[in-house]
C-alpha cells in the first residue's frame, strides 16, 4: 500500500485498515509456524504497511490509537 493512498483515506478507514493488516499479520505468523507460508517477505511487507498506517494516524494527531483500535475490535466482536 502506498503512502499517498493512506493520506487520502479517512481516519475511520485507516483504523479499519489497521485492524485488517494486524489480522493478516497474525495469519501470516501462524502460517510461518506451521511452515505453510509460501512467501516469507509478506510478513515484512505487512509490518511496513502497519507502520505506514500508524504514521499517518499519528501525523493527523489521533489520540489513543491503540485504545481506539481495541474499542473498535470489541465493538466488532460484540456485533457478531
Amino acid at each position: 500500500m502506498k503512502f499517498e493512498e493512506l493520506l487520502s483515506m479517512k481516519s475511520v478507514e485507516l483504523h479499519d485498515e489497521l485492524e485488517r493488516l494486524r489480522r493478516h499479520l497474525f495469519d501470516l505468523r501462524a502460517q510461518a509456524v506451521t511452515e505453510k507460508l509460501e512467501d516469507p517477505t509478506q510478513i515484512v511487507k505487512t509490518r511496513k504497511d502497519i507502520a505506514r498506517v500508524l504514521t499517518v494516524l499519528k501525523q493527523r494527531g489521533e489520540p489513543n490509537i491503540e485504545q481506539r483500535q481495541a474499542h473498535l475490535t470489541a465493538e466488532a466482536a460484540h456485533s457478531r
